[in-house]
């Protein structure tokens, strides 16, 4: 039987830190800039205007011999309820914050142009449990990698000894 359900990427990690320091890296952009993006991108600007309404403009870039790779993403904060949920729009977009489609960036067909990040942190036995579910990306994808790849280093920035 075929299903209409999409599979979004959902992942779970558990952090050896304190809900209030996870969320610092989620909401602060300086600490943002330090994990977020998978392995060989960099994140030279991150602007976040943390209110329900506020927009949020990320730069992600690779730097090849080459040449420069950049990816502009757009969006406005949904909901925040700190320390515990943190709700966002992400679009792909001109360094101007023009909306571009994710087509024209190399996404595949049927990519949305709108997708929601939601990212729920709890208290579990001493640790902090984090459940991100990207509202529009396929599990199985490049994008689903991509955040393996950022948690990664997330976990190396709050756990420097792990």
């Amino acid at each position: 039987m075929m299903s209409n359900e999409q599979s979004w990427v959902a992942i779970e990690r558990f952090f050896d830190a304190s809900i209030e320091n996870v969320w610092q890296m989620w909401t602060d952009p300086e600490l943002f800039r330090k994990w977020y993006g998978p392995n060989g991108m960099s994140v030279p600007i991150a602007e976040m205007d943390i209110r329900v309404g506020g927009t949020r403009r990320i730069c992600m870039e690779m730097i090849k011999p080459e040449r420069t790779m950049s990816m502009w993403f757009i969006g406005v904060f949904k909901e925040i309820t700190a320390p515990r949920r943190l709700v966002y729009t992400e679009s792909m977009c001109h360094e101007d914050g023009t909306l571009i489609s994710p087509q024209s960036m190399g996404m595949p067909e049927g990519h949305p142009d709108i997708t929601e990040v939601i990212v729920e942190l709890s208290e579990v036995g001493g640790k902090t449990r984090m459940k991100m579910v990207h509202v529009g990306v396929k599990a199985g994808t490049a994008g689903e990698g991509g955040w393996i790849q950022a948690f990664d280093k997330l976990t190396g920035q709050l756990e420097p000894s792990a």
